[in-house]
């Protein structure tokens, strides 16, 4: 049996490095996911939205609203459950472990929310670079 080649991204697309400073672990990983997520998303019909899926446990999924980072070594997601709760996973990069999947939209009278696209070069989420809400 061949073995199957990987899939390329819809499109190549990188993030300016930042001049200040070496990048930690964490903004190296939060880098990253944003372009998966972009790359992701530019995959989705109208009808759906992207939601993060926790390996490894039964927690569910949840519905991205938000990420970030906290140097040198945690990155977090924030957002929605499964049961309309707010919900906030905080992960170290050793640890990085996630499954994006199309979920049906939570409003269907309103376009499809994309996360990649409200997360611009440079956003680090709250005050404190953690993504906190």
């Amino acid at each position: 049996m061949a073995k199957r080649k990987p899939a390329k991204p819809a499109r190549a697309e990188t993030l300016p490095a930042t001049a200040s400073k070496p990048k930690s672990e964490a903004e190296w990983a939060y880098e990253r996911v944003i372009l998966y997520l972009r790359n992701f998303e530019a995959q989705l019909d109208n009808a759906h939205e992207v939601a993060l899926g926790f390996t490894g446990s039964d927690a569910g999924i949840l519905q991205i609203e938000g990420l970030g980072f906290y140097d040198p070594d945690i990155v977090t997601f924030y957002g929605i459950d499964e049961d309309g709760q707010k919900t906030q996973l905080i992960q170290h990069v050793s640890q990085l472990n996630v499954i994006l999947r199309a979920v049906p939209k939570r409003r269907v009278a309103e376009p499809p929310r994309r996360i990649g696209f409200h997360l611009p070069t440079g956003w680090r989420g709250g005050e404190s670079s953690d993504a906190s809400v």
